[in-house]
């Protein structure tokens, strides 16, 4: 265990400084989790081009080398409020260069410009696009960090409503799964949490929801979701974050429908620790469990021509 990486990770965080806030605008908040993101360690052995997926923009991104079949649909974290595709680089390139997918991260439509459901609506957009041109639904696999990693599972419930096969499998990483906020661990952890308060979570929370009931699947999974026929499930948190009870109770849920799940908790780490990816010893490996998953579920067939139709978008 890297006790001592841990404790100069929290040292430079510090108190919350990138969650939404009533202080500042959202092109500040924008500003600045862009430039906190820009810190973190991007991996060596990618390329990447920009594309179009659905009705969105995406970023491509594929090994240099050793190149495998499999397809990962990435969604970027940022509270739905902000964060890029860029932002998603330190994890998206990470997987990649450990399975040698491919990945697809997704422009989604932020708030409160945009506010619920417009983010899933893009994300769904974008895997039927993948489906599509042809690309197998078992050889897809959404994965995604914070806002994002709630999006992987909510865009899994609208995606069947749609009448659309499921993916393969999903991944996430200190995933927002609730919407109402009740878990234990949102008062519990608050004031350890390095980048969330429950008043930071009252700001962007109404900024996304735009007075929608958070008392629905779509918003509150942990709690409404029904996970029956769900693909394998991944989630991977740490114990310091207000989100721990989202991940926990939405295993608890996925066990109870007859869902394979592993939830895979990390001690004395922050949100979305993987981002610390060559800087903390359980960051490289919790994503290397990460990458061992994708591989062992995400079907290895229905590529057809979908990257030759691609290449041209």
């Amino acid at each position: 265990m890297s006790r001592e990486q841990r404790e100069r990770i929290k040292a430079e965080l510090g108190r919350p400084r990138v969650a939404a806030s009533s202080d500042r605008s959202i092109e500040q908040i924008r500003a600045d989790f862009a430039a906190f993101m820009a810190t973190m360690h991007v991996p060596k052995g990618t390329h990447s081009r920009s594309t179009t997926l659905g009705t969105r923009s995406a970023l491509l991104v594929e090994a240099e080398q050793g190149a495998q079949p499999g397809t990962i649909l990435y969604f970027h974290g940022g509270s739905c409020l902000m964060g890029s595709p860029e932002t998603g680089m330190p994890l998206t390139a990470s997987l990649v260069v450990r399975t040698g997918m491919r990945s697809f991260s997704l422009d989604y439509r932020l708030a409160p410009e945009h506010p619920f459901p417009a983010a899933i609506e893009d994300c769904v957009a974008a895997y039927r696009g993948l489906l599509d041109q042809g690309v197998a639904p078992t050889s897809i696999a959404f994965a995604g960090d914070s806002a994002g990693g709630g999006l992987c599972v909510t865009s899994c419930f609208k995606a069947r409503a749609e009448g659309l096969p499921l993916p393969g499998a999903i991944v996430t990483f200190s995933a927002g799964l609730d919407f109402t906020r009740t878990g234990k661990s949102a008062d519990t952890k608050n004031g350890i949490d390095p980048f969330f308060t429950r008043e930071s979570f009252r700001a962007s929370g109404g900024l996304y929801l735009s007075g929608a009931d958070p008392e629905q699947e779509l918003l509150s999974p942990a709690i409404f979701g029904d996970l029956r026929g769900f693909p394998p499930l991944l989630l991977q948190v740490g114990t310091n974050e207000l989100l721990l009870d989202d991940s926990t109770r939405l295993a608890e849920r996925a066990r109870d429908a007859e869902v394979d799940v592993i939830l895979d908790v990390t001690a004395d780490v922050p949100h979305v620790f993987q981002g610390y990816n060559g800087q903390l010893d359980e960051a490289d490996q919790a994503l290397d469990r990460a990458a061992l998953f994708l591989t062992q579920h995400v079907g290895r067939t229905g590529h057809k021509n979908s990257t030759a139709s691609l290449s041209n978008a």
